[in-house]
């Protein structure tokens, strides 16, 4: 899924509507959590909300947009739940929360200006509606087009978190297709309970242990009183118009490159994140890693299908890169998140912000629980646009690959110590993915490496195709632009994993063609389709086709196949028998006609 921001966003030009939902007065009082207590404290404002954008694949009926809206109104308590500012003359109350009774209402045009673009119109709306202290503080808008309606939903922070947005995805999506009006994901389970139920349940935990306060204090003393700040300058310590970049760290490939290089340090993906960054910290900057570090609060299976503020702030610091030592930071800065944190920060006066903090957040989709066609429909999750003096930095991991997300105060200090600092991060992570043990093929004694064949590999792999008995019968001739123009083709489609194995020096001995194939057959499994896999006669007999073939296995799984299949000529006999000692069964019967 797509992380950016409003400014980056992407939209079709077409009719922006927005849905105005009937309210009535305030309720029965609910519950503030901590961080609600936060955020609505600062006051009303522009700029508080998140939100997500889904490209639906066809034209959505209006009324039935309003009716699946307002039925995931009515199934998340947290949307029909709104703020108040603390009474007059109390300095030292909260925000209130209160129930609202929310019904039917009415679509209306949100005009785009003469020249003005479609995502600055955007802007303006969920600015105006998705504040901390409006009612509703959240918008659902569509941009129309003649065929297509792309529909936005905008949420002020209070009520939401990342995760939250995709659950209101996937249920908006789910009841449009009741209506016959979208694609289904999977059926909802009827009721979730409220995130006022988890706040109850969390200002019912005993306080937190002496040792959590101990630490807590050691890291806030580390970094001044006050919670972590980014190392580098940043400029002026006041508000600045913000910086925001958007980068794509890692693709499939070395996604799983990365990963594999994790496994292989006994550690996850997370924690060789946090290595890099650790070093990268120590060389510019000369101090450890120490960030604030955002945790969720779903512990229960109860909460994974509710909406509203499931996160809490702790603190991460790491001093030791090793990949396990990272491990074990991020295992405390869970622990150290895992208490309510108002009694944990009662010395400092609540949390001790100041100018120039860093936050580091990390999103795996993959391991959620809720998921819908996020790549299909275009889906984005959508930040708004501010003012800042800190330093945010979110990274989304998902089938695409790893990407990361930066909001900077946009000072010259900023640019230099930031952008830098971002450069050197993900080269390093380039590197790691690159030299990950996961694409090292260990056999006879020697190392291989595999990777995805560049252009100018392609002579070499046309030579292995050649020097084959039956390869030679139909490859060669002396026009090389067909195979280059092949590899371009192959090449465009990530589906397609065209790989070439090195040897010590470089040279390419092996290589391979492994293509995913989803399909609706064995109930939606993928398949891997394994072609073309030659060895070089000089490299054989040493267990390099078994290796190659448990890496395309690995390959294959990482990527959701269930089933590896491929093809060879029956006068392949030693083919044949080595392909069954992999586990291969001649279980079908193939056949080919000349087009």
């Amino acid at each position: 899924m797509r992380l950016t921001n409003v400014s980056h966003l992407r939209l079709p030009f077409g009719r922006l509507i927005g849905y105005d939902v009937a309210v009535g007065t305030p309720g029965r009082p609910l519950p503030v959590s901590f961080d609600q207590q936060r955020h609505v404290g600062a006051g009303d404002r522009p700029g508080s909300w998140m939100a997500l954008s889904v490209a639906l694949p066809r034209r959505v009926e209006r009324e039935d947009l309003a009716a699946a809206w307002l039925s995931v109104i009515a199934r998340h308590g947290t949307l029909r739940s709104v703020f108040s500012p603390a009474p007059e003359g109390r300095a030292d109350a909260a925000p209130l929360l209160h129930e609202l009774e929310i019904g039917p209402g009415a679509w209306r045009e949100h005009a785009i200006g003469p020249g003005q673009a479609v995502e600055e119109a955007l802007r303006q709306v969920l600015d105006a509606h998705c504040r901390p202290f409006a009612r509703p503080a959240h918008r659902l808008c569509a941009l129309e087009t003649a065929d297509a309606t792309t529909v936005v939903i905008g949420v002020d922070h209070a009520h939401v978190d990342m995760w939250s947005m995709l659950v209101i995805g996937r249920d908006l999506l789910a009841r449009l297709a009741a209506r016959g009006a979208a694609p289904a994901p999977q059926e909802l389970p009827e009721p979730v309970p409220s995130f006022a139920e988890h706040t109850a349940q969390l200002a019912g935990r005993p306080p937190a242990p002496a040792e959590v306060r101990r630490r807590w204090a050691e890291v806030l003393a580390a970094s001044g009183e006050v919670m972590p700040r980014f190392p580098l300058p940043l400029g002026e310590a006041a508000s600045q118009p913000e910086r925001v970049e958007v980068r794509d760290v890692l693709d499939a490939d070395d996604s799983a490159a990365f990963a594999a290089e994790a496994r292989a340090s006994g550690a996850s993906t997370l924690a060789l994140t946090v290595s890099a960054m650790t070093e990268v910290t120590r060389e510019l900057a000369d101090a450890p890693l120490r960030a604030v570090f955002p945790v969720h609060s779903r512990h229960e299976a109860r909460w994974h299908d509710s909406v509203g503020w499931f996160i809490t702030n702790s603190v991460l610091e790491s001093t030791d890169p090793a990949p396990t030592a990272c491990a074990a930071a991020i295992t405390e800065a869970i622990r150290l998140g895992s208490w309510p944190l108002a009694e944990v920060l009662e010395p400092w006066g609540g949390m001790p912000e100041a100018p120039g903090m860093f936050a580091i957040s990390w999103l795996d989709l993959r391991r959620l629980p809720v998921r819908f066609d996020s790549a299909g429909l275009g889906a984005q999750y959508v930040s708004a646009a501010i003012r800042t003096d800190g330093v945010m930095l979110w990274f989304i991991l998902d089938d695409a690959g790893l990407h990361l997300r930066c909001r900077y105060p946009d000072t010259p200090q900023a640019r230099d110590g930031v952008g830098s600092w971002l450069d050197a991060l993900v080269a390093r992570m380039r590197r790691r993915a690159r030299e990950s043990a996961g694409d090292v093929l260990r056999c006879g004694g020697r190392s291989y490496r595999i990777q995805r064949a560049a252009r100018e590999d392609v002579p070499a792999i046309r030579a292995l195709l050649v020097d084959d008995e039956i390869g030679r019968t139909r490859e060669g001739g002396d026009d090389a632009a067909e195979y280059e123009a092949a590899y371009d083709r192959v090449a465009q489609d990530r589906a397609h994993y065209l790989a070439v194995v090195r040897d010590e020096a470089g040279a390419v001995v092996g290589t391979m063609q492994l293509t995913i194939l989803p399909g609706l057959s064995r109930q939606g499994s993928a398949r891997l389709q394994i072609e073309a896999v030659r060895v070089a006669r000089s490299e054989r007999s040493r267990g390099l086709g078994s290796a190659m073939f448990a890496w395309a296995h690995e390959h294959g799984r990482a990527r959701g196949a269930r089933l590896a299949q491929l093809t060879t000529d029956l006068g392949r006999e030693e083919a044949r028998a080595f392909y069954a000692r992999l586990g291969y069964v001649e279980s079908h019967a193939g056949l080919k006609r000349p087009l």
